[in-house]
């Protein structure tokens, strides 16, 4: 009977997986000390997409093969580079982008609506006859989304349904969109209510929501990322938030995560959820199937199902 092939997980929060690998794989763990020191067998690699693979570790694996990234971002891996090594990358293709666009519109309806604060006034007994705080209406506003991918559309799709008007802005026409292309970013954040952010991220587009987009959004705006911290420009957003430059944030992704806590706490006109925004029973599910599919590929020499390009 041959052995079974190593693999490495990479981070820790990924561990629960290796009970599913284990019945196929040898599975080590790059925190773990003794595991650490056998990575020279390491022939295929178990990340999170959002983090980087530094080329230092890569070298110390001789036989990798494979990176197989969980999620479906894989922005933090240089797939050319890998490529150029004679190394893969997989990844868990269009799993959660329904989800995603789910947990978008609860933010923008947490802020709008003013749903946490609501709750917090009730617990606190701040609840009085007297006095009804007034929210905001979701019908008719504008939404501008930036990167109208698979994401972007399901969000486009459930905007419309709630009776808000969409427009879109990304790097590339696409013809066959049911909606209409602002001339730039700035333009789009101008004509928009809501600014949410559906982008990949990739080097060139790190910081793209700048602090003249956030100017451009305005006082009433409200910016919304379920994408990657890194496409807006973090300082620039939390001293638009102090100033009143920019009306408020709902924010899954944060520039460094996990995000420092003490960072927001004096930032007014927010609503914060921890990286969740894909993270449901039933993506996780599929990511795991994916993983596994990918790996079972690799090593039987056959095609992968969701090459990461």
């Amino acid at each position: 009977m041959s052995a079974k092939p190593s693999i490495l997980i990479a981070q820790p929060h990924l561990a629960p997986l290796a009970m599913a690998l284990a019945a196929d794989y040898k599975v080590l763990k790059l925190w773990e000390a003794d595991d650490e020191a056998r990575i020279g067998e390491v022939q295929a690699l178990v990340a999170a997409g959002e983090f980087a693979i530094p080329p230092e570790l890569v070298d110390r694996m001789p036989r990798l093969g494979l990176i197989a990234c969980f999620t479906v971002g894989y922005d933090g891996i240089d797939v050319a580079w890998a490529k150029a090594r004679g190394i893969a990358v997989s990844h868990a293709h269009n799993v959660n982008d329904e989800d995603v666009a789910d947990h978008a519109i609860g933010l923008i309806l947490g802020h709008a609506r003013a749903i946490v604060p609501g709750d917090a006034r009730l617990r606190a007994g701040g609840w009085h006859a007297r006095e009804t705080p007034l929210t905001r209406s979701l019908a008719g506003k504008r939404l501008g989304i930036v990167g109208l991918g698979s994401i972007g559309v399901a969000l486009a799709a459930r905007a419309e349904v709630m009776r808000m008007s969409v427009a879109w802005w990304g790097p590339n026409p696409k013809p066959d969109a049911r909606w209409p292309r602002a001339e730039s970013l700035v333009a789009l954040a101008r004509e928009s209510d809501i600014l949410a952010v559906a982008a990949r991220a990739h080097g060139g587009n790190v910081g793209m929501v700048s602090a003249e987009v956030i100017d451009a959004l305005g006082p009433q705006g409200l910016l919304v990322n379920v994408a990657r911290g890194q496409l807006v420009d973090e300082d620039s957003l939390i001293a638009a938030l102090k100033d009143g430059r920019v009306g408020g944030a709902a924010l899954d992704v944060f520039a460094t995560e996990p995000t420092p806590a003490e960072r927001w706490a004096d930032v007014p006109n927010t609503v914060l959820t921890p990286h969740t925004a894909g993270a449901t029973d039933r993506s996780v599910s599929q990511m795991r199937d994916m993983l596994l599919a990918n790996l079972a590929a690799f090593f039987a020499g056959e095609p992968l199902p969701n090459p990461a390009e």
